[in-house]
């Protein structure tokens, strides 16, 4: 037997027995950080990797919508780095937007900011404190941002950063936003924020699944009650596995993932693709989003 019969043999034997013991066989490579789907014996996964490069292999979702955006139309401007996406047969084009707190500093200049194209921004109302005391605190900025980024014309959301252990807290933090939020008009919606502490103990790091899922949606019932948006704010590890999310189709989601195509299986409303990002009249790094827009319809996840 020659070489080459001898290589291929051992080739075959090997991906037959990955097969058999329920390791994932990858039927196509993730491109540019792209989801790669394929087929164990368990069903179909997806692989994805987080901002450290580890990758993660997760099943998927037969009852969760999926993603159909196509980026082959994404385009990165390579001066500003700044994406867009124009999809004119499927009528999905989106909107260039930003996200900011008391760390991008105390002098934003909004109309630089909404003259360098930005079109919406979603704020940080505040957040809950991940130590024991679990306080409620305000974004030190809030208020300035609001009001000097609703005067610029830009459109506006907000985001409050849980750390709720209870049904009952997640329900404090919504009303707390709402009062916040009563002195003005917004055309963005109210963001629930929940993600990992990965540099300090969180007072939520004993959340289940269960329990996780549940804060997000009486938060967002409660937003959705006082007749604002609800969104949910996630990375993909979050998505694959921490939050029910057969239980959350029926929720928007602003998704966060800085490669260069986004890697998630699911619909989501909002991509951030960086955290760099540079913008005239903001004197920090800031995060860079796009909010895509759905015409008629068109372009729904399944």
């Amino acid at each position: 037997m020659n070489r080459q019969k001898r290589i291929l043999i051992f080739m075959i034997t090997a991906v037959f027995l990955l097969v058999q013991s329920g390791c994932a066989v990858r039927t196509e490579e993730a491109a540019g950080g792209g989801e790669s789907i394929h087929m164990t014996e368990k069903g179909e996964y997806y692989t994805f990797r987080d901002v450290e490069g580890n990758s993660y292999d997760a099943p998927l979702l037969s009852g969760v919508p999926k993603c159909t955006y196509d980026f082959d139309y994404l385009e990165t401007d390579e001066t500003t780095g700044y994406k867009s996406f124009v999809d004119e047969e499927n009528s999905v084009t989106a909107r260039m937007g930003i996200d900011v707190s008391e760390f991008q500093g105390e002098e934003i200049d909004w109309k630089q900011v909404k003259a360098s194209g930005v079109e919406f921004v979603i704020i940080r109302l505040g957040y809950r404190a991940y130590g024991e005391s679990g306080a409620l605190v305000m974004d030190a900025m809030y208020e300035e941002n609001i009001k000097g980024a609703l005067k610029a014309g830009l459109d506006v959301g907000v985001y409050f950063f849980s750390q709720a252990i209870s049904a009952a807290e997640a329900v404090e933090e919504a009303e707390f936003v709402l009062k916040h939020l009563a002195s003005y008009e917004i055309a963005g919606p109210v963001v629930y924020d929940t993600e990992e502490i990965k540099w300090d103990t969180a007072r939520t790091d004993d959340n289940t699944t269960e329990e996780f899922t549940n804060y997000c949606k009486v938060f967002c019932d409660t937003v959705e009650q006082a007749g604002y948006d609800a969104m949910i704010y996630s990375n993909m590890k979050w998505m694959a596995f921490t939050l029910d999310m057969e239980q959350l189709k029926e929720y928007d989601f602003w998704y966060a993932d800085y490669y260069e195509i986004p890697q998630c299986p699911y619909d989501y409303e909002i991509w951030q693709y960086s955290e760099s990002g540079t913008v005239p009249g903001i004197n920090a790094n800031v995060d860079l989003n796009l909010w895509f827009q759905k015409e008629n319809g068109q372009g729904e996840g399944e």
